[in-house]
């Protein structure tokens, strides 16, 4: 998720996205919908199953039962973010550990997700300023930091439990157009790893997660 840090996010980089989230449009209010994304996570969840909880993930150091315990801490992170409300996690989200995961995250993530996609289809909630887990952004990259954590996650889970992923292409461009601008091969700190360099011809999707230090040929 995000390092505890207040980010100095480029005027450049706010307009550009806001651009582009004028001209990528995708519910009524003109903001991009995270409902693709979280449905492309959803159809992932009853695919796990309890024996690879301890398996590896293209997250160093993370299990996929941390990775599901992350999730489970972003969804309400990010939803609380969109509302404006106080951030539980000031001093960062700290260490997501299977241990933590609630037994019941097949049937409550799913919920945490619905919630997250209501939340940031309120017009409010991409003005002003917000904060998660530690970090302070204007609210409308906020909103794409959290659209981009489903969607890598989404990835990282996919792959880490041996699923097909299926993001939409309009997300996918939407995140990239945060990730381009903000990645860097000394890694962003409170965002993104190292960036890897990608053959040319990589899917975009390939290039976002290159960009946010993943290897998209990654096997466990």
């Amino acid at each position: 998720m995000l390092e505890r840090t207040v980010l100095s996010v480029p005027a450049r980089s706010v307009r550009q996205c806001s651009r582009r989230r004028r001209s990528q449009m995708t519910d009524s209010n003109g903001s991009p919908d995270f409902a693709p994304a979280a449905r492309a996570l959803e159809t992932l969840l009853h695919g796990v199953t309890d024996d690879q909880l301890g398996g590896p993930t293209p997250c160093e150091r993370w299990t996929v039962g941390d990775l599901l315990d992350h999730l489970m801490g972003l969804t309400v992170a990010f939803r609380t973010a969109a509302e404006k409300g106080s951030d539980a996690a000031p001093a960062g989200p700290g260490n997501p550990s299977v241990a933590n995961l609630d037994p019941q995250w097949r049937s409550r993530l799913p919920v945490q997700l619905d919630e997250l996609v209501g939340a940031w289809r309120v017009p409010a909630a991409w003005t002003g300023e917000t904060a998660a887990g530690g970090v302070v952004l204007p609210a409308e990259i906020m909103g794409i930091v959290a659209l981009n954590e489903l969607v890598v996650h989404g990835w990282d889970l996919a792959t880490a439990t041996g699923q097909p992923y299926d993001v939409d292409d309009q997300t996918v461009e939407t995140v990239y157009g945060l990730v381009s601008q903000q990645a860097s091969s000394d890694g962003t700190p409170g965002l993104f790893g190292p960036s890897i360099t990608l053959p040319a011809g990589a899917s975009l999707l390939d290039r976002v997660l290159g960009l946010t230090g993943r290897d998209p040929g990654w096997k466990f």
